[in-house]
């Protein structure tokens, strides 16, 4: 038989990902056209010519190509060839055997130092998953956490449309909670409740609540007092928490810091909360997007509860190999005195420094456009400009025009939720120092059209 649309499931034909949606398709036939566009809709550093960082990959050729602790044993630098057979030898039969559908041992235990080592807390290996990418690590526990279409997940406004495809895709309900946009995208408490309250008067079962921090597509950095405060409100209600982590190296004022929600929940002495915590080496800092490797932490979880997520997770077998071993390259970089330190410090603070450049210049630049605002970058790599709009246009059809007329390509504030009566777009801070002044001057002068 021919397989129709109308027999394909109902969550799957309802299920959307704006950041790959009309618009991102619409610039792939302009370009195929010989348009030139600049692709701002998604947070994929490579493409805008970020290096991947020159250890890592020196390691991953030589576990790509074992041969080459021998006949290139003189290409690498010392340290390079050390850590490489120290790889090999912990995963025996390279990157072509599975491993533990929990992941390698050795990296879950390297996982467990680096949280140790970061927030001054105890970890186990044993609830520690490694995923492809932390996209896979947020669908496996929403999958766990949904169980009829009576369980609602709260999640931000605006949020990455991860999240509510993949409630809409496991019959889940979503619960929005707006982020205040006055205030730098803050969480408030007031908000929290009325989505809470809201939703069960709806009949709604809350399960849980997804926070990003750094924000996507906000940019916002969390406090420790929000986020302790998100912790307490979970506790009052009975929910778990699912931080998204994934952008914690991305923090570009002097004023902010990265703060983990494990690292508040052990300060607060908190056992009664479950926590699923969530990183990747996919994106933040390294952006190895094409490389499919993160993880996710549980705490405060049952035995039995951890029974089933290691059973759900067999059922895919393991995370690839070389994701998993790229997220262990990740928190274990080279130490003071060995020979690639220096040039591995050297090339991670070179990329944080553009990334801190580029962010205030985006701010700075649209915000000097009339009928745009756009809140401080703090984090992440992400900004979502609010747009003043003729009476009778959407974002949606502003962004279409946008890329018809200039070809810049960013997504529309629909895909990402917004205020009723706002109006917004996601464009990433990416592009290159060069170029981000030519993609302000095209946006001010299509603005300037469009409200002529």
């Amino acid at each position: 038989m021919v397989v129709r649309l109308e027999d394909l499931g109902k969550t799957v034909r309802e299920t959307q990902y704006a950041v790959r949606g009309p618009i991102v398709a619409r610039a792939a036939e302009l370009e195929r056209d010989g348009r030139e566009i600049i692709y701002c809709n998604i947070g994929n550093p490579h493409s805008f010519g970020q290096k991947p960082l020159t250890w890592i990959r020196q390691v991953l050729a030589i576990l790509s190509y074992p041969d080459l602790l021998i006949s290139g044993k003189d290409l690498f630098p010392a340290d390079v060839v050390e850590m490489a057979g120290r790889v090999l030898q912990q995963t025996r039969h390279g990157f072509g055997a599975y491993t533990e559908s929990k992941g390698l041992c050795f990296i879950r235990e390297a996982i467990a130092k680096f949280i140790e080592k970061r927030d001054g807390i105890k970890a186990d290996p044993e609830t520690i998953y490694l995923t492809d990418g932390a996209s896979k690590g947020v669908q496996a526990i929403l999958e766990v956490l949904i169980s009829s279409e009576r369980d609602g997940i709260m999640v931000s406004i605006p949020q990455y449309p991860l999240y509510s495809a993949t409630i809409t895709l496991y019959g889940g309900r979503r619960v929005d909670y707006y982020l205040d946009e006055a205030t730098g995208w803050k969480l408030t408490l007031e908000q929290l409740e009325q989505a809470h309250q809201k939703a069960e008067k709806e009949g709604i079962r809350v399960r849980a609540i997804c926070v990003i921090n750094p924000g996507n597509p906000t940019g916002a950095v969390l406090d420790e007092k929000n986020i302790e405060m998100v912790i307490h409100f979970a506790r009052k209600h009975h929910l778990a928490i699912l931080a998204d982590e994934v952008y914690q190296d991305n923090i570009y004022l002097n004023s902010d810091s990265f703060i983990s929600f494990a690292k508040v929940l052990e300060k607060n002495h908190i056992k009664d909360v479950s926590l699923f915590s969530f990183h990747s080496c996919s994106k933040g800092l390294l952006g190895e997007c094409g490389i499919r490797g993160g993880y996710f932490e549980c705490r405060n979880i049952p035995d039995e509860v951890l029974f089933e997520i290691t059973k759900m997770q067999s059922v895919s077998l393991c995370a690839n190999t070389v994701g998993q071993v790229t997220t262990f390259l990740m928190v274990s970089p080279p130490q003071p005195g060995q020979p690639s330190f220096e040039s591995y410090t050297g090339e991670r603070a070179e990329v944080l420094e553009s990334l801190r450049i580029r962010a205030k210049m985006v701010a700075d630049g649209l915000n000097r456009i009339p009928g745009i605002n756009c809140q401080h970058v703090a984090g992440a790599m992400y900004a979502f400009p609010r747009i003043t709009l003729p009476k009778g246009m959407t974002d949606d059809q502003y962004c279409m025009r946008l890329l018809e007329e200039t070809g810049i390509c960013v997504v529309p504030g629909s895909g990402f939720g917004q205020a009723p009566g706002t109006f917004h777009f996601r464009t990433t801070i990416l592009p290159p120092i060069n170029k981000i002044e030519a993609v302000i001057e095209k946006l001010a002068q299509f603005q300037l059209k469009i409200m002529r």
